[in-house]
C-alpha cells in the first residue's frame, strides 16, 4: 500500500507555481501570472494570493506593469520544499498533540519524532528535483 500525505491546493499550487518559475529561473525571465495558470491548469484569481506569500517570504520578486510577472529570488537547487511549506501552510508542521493523560506523552513524543522526519525530507527535497521534466517540450498557440 502507497501512503500519501494530504496536501492543500494551497500548497500544491504554490509548488506547482514555483516549479514553472524554476523551469524559466535564469535570473532576468520574468513569467507572467497568466502564463503560470495556464500551464498549471490553475485559476489565476487563487494563484495571485498564493504568489503574494510566496513574494512575502521572499522567494520570489514580482515587477509590475506591462512586462511585469514574477521570478525566483535565488537558485531552485536553494530553495526547499520545506521553504514553501513555510511561506503559504506554516502551520503545517505545528505540534498540535497533547501530552495530557496516561498515553498523552508517549504518542506526543512518536509525532513529534515523525513531524521531525518530515521536516527533514522536506528540507533535503529541493524546488530543481520538482522541477524537473519528464515529458517532451509543450506548445502553447
Amino acid at each position: 500500500m502507497d501512503w500519501c500525505v494530504r496536501v492543500s491546493q494551497k500548497l500544491e499550487y504554490a509548488c506547482r507555481a514555483m516549479a514553472q518559475l524554476a523551469k524559466q529561473a535564469d535570473g532576468k525571465t520574468i513569467t507572467r501570472l497568466d502564463e503560470i495558470a495556464q500551464r498549471e491548469a490553475v485559476s489565476s484569481n487563487f494563484l495571485v494570493q498564493i504568489l503574494n506569500d510566496l513574494r512575502r517570504s521572499g522567494l520570489i520578486t514580482s515587477k509590475r506593469g506591462k512586462f511585469g510577472g514574477y521570478l525566483l529570488t535565488g537558485k531552485a537547487e536553494d530553495i526547499s520544499l520545506y521553504d514553501i511549506v513555510q511561506s503559504v501552510e506554516p502551520t503545517l508542521l505545528e505540534n498540535t498533540t497533547s501530552s495530557e493523560g496516561q498515553s498523552g506523552a508517549s504518542v506526543s513524543k512518536v509525532w513529534h519524532s515523525a513531524s521531525n522526519h518530515f521536516a527533514s525530507q522536506l528540507k533535503e527535497t529541493k524546488l530543481s528535483s520538482m522541477a524537473e521534466s519528464d515529458a517532451g517540450p509543450m506548445f502553447y498557440i
